[in-house]
């Protein structure tokens, strides 16, 4: 008898992985994973963009951040911003620091405060002197320039962003210009200051013709943040400074991405800053719910006068009491501070060196500090100071940019390089004078 063969039912097979999930869930998969593809190429494609940037390192345990100052910048990112006078996109040490604002930011609250440093104000350096406060930057650059600010005014900045003339007026062009109340005594000197720009820069604009309200590019814009020759001078500079700053960010906000694209391309190669790539993609994403708070400038009480060895200078009055004051601005009344005991030795030096001063009550008295008149032509710097008969001639070793500095009673000429100067015969009274260049460029 034969053996019946059994016979099974094919069922169906289970259904499992990606083929077995509903329409929905497959268009949400897709689309999901293309957003992530996306976000990862953004993400390499940004990174690849902020490698244009002049990255440093610096060495924290030399930026004079004290742990109270630390404990008190708790909820806030303080961030030091350095202007400088590049013409060869030189962003280190041996340049002048023309802008130097400390850039504060509320984590909580998403507000940024600034407030500029004003580049004469009499603070201590490195090696325990007295000088200007840009002097920092062009002896020892960024790292040397933040421990200024931080053993000087108690604060806690371990970031610095360092961009050139360039960079700002690529920004402005990209946005389309900012928005400036042009005042009658500043027409004239935004189309000085605009022509010696143009001839360093290649760049072309046309002049400021009328006063008023109106879109300035970026080499006009630039010319006017760079103005000292008013009433106010330093001072006011600072705040014509801040004023385009603002403006700045505000068109920033509202940039498109190919605005934002073609800012990154010209100017990320125009930068230096020691943030990393991580932190920037940390504080990017609220780029836009940043809001732009109070500016002032530093010291808010305070005088000029000319102090032997250093120069023109602006000298706080006091100095802890306008350390309290900026502690105040910063952090508001939740935070109780009282001056170190480095600030308080600072004070003394201060003191012993100028006198016992009285505040200026209004910044548009101040005069004209005594500086280097400064003029810019076929590749030179010239620096005009004083009477000028005694000519001394440099060249700089490190650029290929020769320094012509006209200063003295006396006359004749002498000539030096590597940035070192002998002064010519004494005639009448010019006399022999080896000066270092570092030490005469700290000085503009």
């Amino acid at each position: 008898m034969a053996k019946r063969r059994r016979r099974y039912r094919r069922g169906r097979r289970e259904k499992r992985g990606f083929s077995s999930w509903s329409l929905g869930k497959k268009i949400g998969a897709i689309f999901g994973g293309t957003l992530a593809l996306v976000a990862a190429a953004g993400a390499i494609l940004l990174a690849s963009k902020l490698s244009k940037m002049e990255t440093t390192v610096l060495n924290p345990e030399k930026l004079n951040v004290s742990k109270e100052a630390r404990e008190r910048g708790t909820g806030y990112l303080n961030v030091a911003l350095f202007g400088v006078d590049s013409r060869d996109n030189k962003l280190d040490e041996d340049t002048r620091s023309d802008a130097i604002m400390v850039a504060s930011l509320n984590r909580e609250t998403l507000e940024v405060k600034i407030v500029s440093v004003y580049r004469d104000t009499l603070l201590e350096q490195d090696d325990g002197s007295l000088n200007k406060a840009n002097a920092a930057y062009s002896f020892g650059g960024p790292q040397e320039a933040i421990a200024m600010l931080n053993k000087n005014l108690d604060l806690d900045i371990e970031h610095y962003v360092t961009v050139n003339f360039n960079a700002m007026i690529d920004v402005i062009d990209a946005v389309g210009g900012v928005e400036i109340d042009v005042q009658e005594d500043e027409v004239q000197l935004i189309n000085g200051y605009s022509d010696e720009i143009m001839r360093v820069t290649g760049k072309t604009s046309q002049q400021v013709q009328a006063t008023g309200v109106q879109t300035l590019n970026g080499i006009q814009a630039t010319a006017y943040s760079r103005i000292r020759y008013t009433a106010g001078d330093d001072f006011k500079r600072a705040e014509r400074q801040r004023v385009v700053l603002s403006e700045i960010i505000k068109k920033l906000q509202h940039a498109s991405l190919p605005q934002i694209n073609k800012i990154i391309d010209k100017v990320f190669p125009q930068v230096s800053t020691n943030f990393t790539i991580a932190e920037i993609f940390d504080y990017a994403k609220d780029a836009f719910s940043y809001k732009l708070g109070e500016m002032t400038g530093f010291p808010f009480d305070k005088t000029t006068d000319t102090l032997n060895e250093v120069g023109s200078v602006v000298i706080p009055v006091t100095l802890e009491d306008n350390v309290i004051q900026l502690h105040k601005f910063l952090y508001g009344n939740s935070v109780d501070y009282s001056p170190s005991s480095t600030v308080a030795g600072i004070n003394g030096k201060i003191l012993s060196k100028a006198g016992d001063r009285n505040a200026d009550s209004n910044e548009m008295n101040q005069e004209i500090m005594k500086q280097p008149e400064e003029t810019y032509n076929n590749g030179q710097y010239y620096y005009n100071q004083g009477t000028l008969e005694n000519t001394g001639n440099y060249n700089n070793s490190n650029t290929d940019t020769s320094q012509q500095y006209n200063q003295g009673t006396g006359t004749g000429t002498g000539g030096g390089t590597g940035g070192n100067q002998s002064g010519g015969t004494d005639v009448t009274g010019g006399g022999n004078a080896p000066q270092n260049f570092a030490d005469q460029a700290s000085q503009y």
